[in-house]
């Protein structure tokens, strides 16, 4: 393998019952970034992604909180506000490992818009959640105040949830591949990019978000990337997963995860839109997909960890 688009799951920058202040999650890159070390030791082609759904979702309630004094911000200009500051202190932390182990690359991090279509059903019909976790009496308090959509979120509690159409195009894709191919780590698609509308050449904000995995095997399409990573909690993507019967899947081929997904096996909160884009990245061309957690990342690499899905 010698090139590859790496989704960070949100665990690279919050953990559960951790203080969303900067410098937590700040720190909680640098350890991530840290243990992917190897990886880029290894001369591999990076395009890095990464997830932005709990510091959207604040700062839109940043934004309420102070709408009497500042008009807030739509959604899509909030999306590229998070992909901004996360994207900074991503490029900073590799920038600081590689001056201190030696490593020669350039890193930049790239505001990535996507075009999604206007009439995507998502549109009228809101999944994605965004935001902290609320007890069902919060959300739907909340939920009244400022006519949001809140949804129980995979047994973990109540989220806003806000539209989530299907990425199209990445408008910067072929920067972010000439970059990538000259050996400088991108950090692009942050929080699955901002949705923008491309109508007659004009591009407008969509006040939405995109799924980061979605958005990432699109891009790693786009890029003509060889291998999708999907660094998320868990070592493995599994079968009835939680039951009694759990069961880890290591190497399964494409056919294989087709079933697993048509019998119900993936949440549609959890890994569910991981295996989606897995499925679409390799049915297009792509040659392997990885899905495991930060800490077994250079094991699946080689082959010792984590769910290794090929054509």
């Amino acid at each position: 393998m010698k090139n590859a688009v790496i989704a960070l799951g949100g665990n690279a920058l919050l953990k559960k019952g951790e203080p969303k202040t900067f410098e937590y999650q700040a720190k909680n890159v640098e350890v991530t970034i840290e243990k992917l070390l190897d990886i880029f030791k290894d001369g591999l082609n990076v395009v890095i992604t990464h997830g932005n759904g709990p510091q959207v979702g604040i700062e839109v309630l940043r934004n309420l909180c102070l709408e009497e004094k500042f008009p807030p911000f739509p959604l899509d200009a909030l999306n590229a506000n998070t992909e901004g500051w996360i994207g900074y202190i991503i490029a900073r932390a590799l920038r600081n490992y590689f001056r201190k182990y030696s490593i020669n690359r350039e890193v930049v991090a790239i505001v990535t818009q996507v075009v999604v279509d206007k009439n995507d059903p998502a549109f009228y019909n809101p999944s994605k959640p965004v935001g902290d976790f609320m007890t069902e009496e919060e959300a739907k308090e909340i939920a009244r105040k400022y006519n949001w959509i809140v949804k129980e979120d995979a047994g973990r509690g109540w989220r806003r949830v806000v539209p989530s159409p299907q990425p199209i195009r990445t408008i910067e894709a072929p920067i972010i591949k000439k970059l990538y191919e000259e050996g400088t780590v991108v950090i692009a698609t942050g929080g699955g990019g901002v949705p923008v509308i491309e109508e007659d050449g004009i591009i407008k904000g969509a006040q939405s978000v995109i799924d980061k995995d979605r958005a990432s095997a699109l891009l790693a399409l786009e890029i003509g990337a060889e291998a999708l990573i999907i660094l998320t909690q868990v070592p493995y993507a599994y079968i009835n997963f939680g039951k009694a019967e759990q069961k880890p899947l290591k190497e399964v081929s494409l056919e294989e995860i087709k079933k697993y997904q048509s019998e119900g096996h993936f949440a549609e909160g959890s890994m569910g839109p991981k295996i989606e884009a897995a499925i679409k990245f390799l049915e297009n061309g792509g040659k392997e997909v990885i899905i495991t957690s930060i800490e077994r990342a250079k094991e699946a690499l080689d082959k010792k960890a984590g769910t290794i899905i090929t054509p």
